[in-house]
């Protein structure tokens, strides 16, 4: 049997994150795991057909504390001391980075994060995660138990089974912070998260300047998809860093994504190279993004997009 608590995590809506989803379907293919999982304050509906044993409600994050997870970190040690699971799993989000570490020191035990894939057998855990830039994948192994792991968003498919977990209320010690949010800055989105998009179209240094991502908008609205951008786009100020995939940017995990005037370099294939299906159109046919695609164009994006967005059009009709 392998013990996990989980640390789920809820969206603006108050609705469980993809991330989270995807963090169950992970821990589900453990040896025999035994799932508890942490939600902040009152759990949404839907974590009441999930599919695990049990549910702890934890203190809520409150806008003092919001980036900071202070209380979050001490109801989290509380219960890794008084569980004592084999395996804690968190998302690599900002309250999963941010705490994962705090526990994996307080706790002074194994910490490993950014996973792409988690298995384990006969008491040792198998990651599976990026390294030198995401020019590669590593397998590592954590000899015994516990361990702290942090997922990347998008290397799973999210759960989507219903089970009737017990819900624990449990109270936690209050905890003074020690330091004070002055300010909050919230990304303003518009239609669907480019995390959870199951289609992604995005567009590189090829495209030339910030007018073509018009046209990637028009083919992502057309497949009900998100736009997306390599990180040599966002920098010239061609779109918003909000929509950069790769090392530094977003991990997306699609049906397809659709990669236009994109080389191909490691560190942006590390946040997409986990997509079901990657559609490459460059002008270069020696460009990396072609060994990486499932299908190819090479021809400017110019007189190739418009004939695609027209067959889109027409298979929709």
């Amino acid at each position: 049997m392998t013990s996990v608590l989980l640390i789920g995590e809820c969206d603006q809506n108050g609705e469980i994150t993809q991330a989270t989803l995807q963090a169950i379907t992970a821990a589900m293919g453990l040896d025999d795991p035994r799932i508890t999982a942490v939600f902040p304050g009152r759990p949404p509906e839907l974590a009441k057909r999930l599919p695990i044993d049990s549910i702890v409600i934890a203190s809520e994050v409150t806008d003092s504390d919001d980036g900071i997870f202070e209380q979050a970190t001490a109801d989290i040690s509380s219960l890794l001391l008084a569980k004592k699971p084999d395996v804690i799993l968190l998302s690599k989000s900002d309250l999963g980075s941010i705490v994962g570490a705090r526990l994996a020191f307080r706790a002074d035990i194994a910490f490993v994060p950014d996973c792409l894939e988690i298995s384990n057998s006969k008491g040792q855990l198998t990651v599976i995660r990026p390294v030198y830039g995401g020019s590669a994948l590593a397998e590592f192994i954590v000899p015994s138990y516990p361990a702290v792991v942090t997922l990347r968003p998008g290397s799973y498919y999210p759960a989507d089974e219903d089970g009737a977990p017990s819900i624990d209320s449990i109270e936690f010690q209050n905890v003074e912070p020690s330091a004070l949010v002055v300010d909050t800055v919230a990304e303003v989105r518009e239609g669907i998260r480019l995390e959870e998009a199951k289609v992604v179209v995005s567009g590189g240094r090829g495209l030339g300047g910030p007018e073509p991502f018009s046209v990637l908008e028009n083919i992502a609205d057309e497949l009900g998809g998100a736009v997306g951008a390599s990180r040599a786009a966002c920098d010239a100020g061609w779109i918003d860093h909000s929509h950069q995939v790769g090392l530094t940017g977003k991990s997306v995990s699609p049906d397809v994504y659709i990669a236009v005037g994109i080389s191909g370099a490691s560190q942006h294939m590390a946040g997409c190279s986990s997509s079901r299906a990657i559609v490459a159109i460059n002008t270069d046919p020696d460009s990396n993004i072609f060994r990486e695609a499932r299908f190819g164009v090479v021809g400017d994006w110019e007189n190739v997009l418009p004939s695609f967005l027209d067959a889109v059009r027409e298979l929709k009709a």
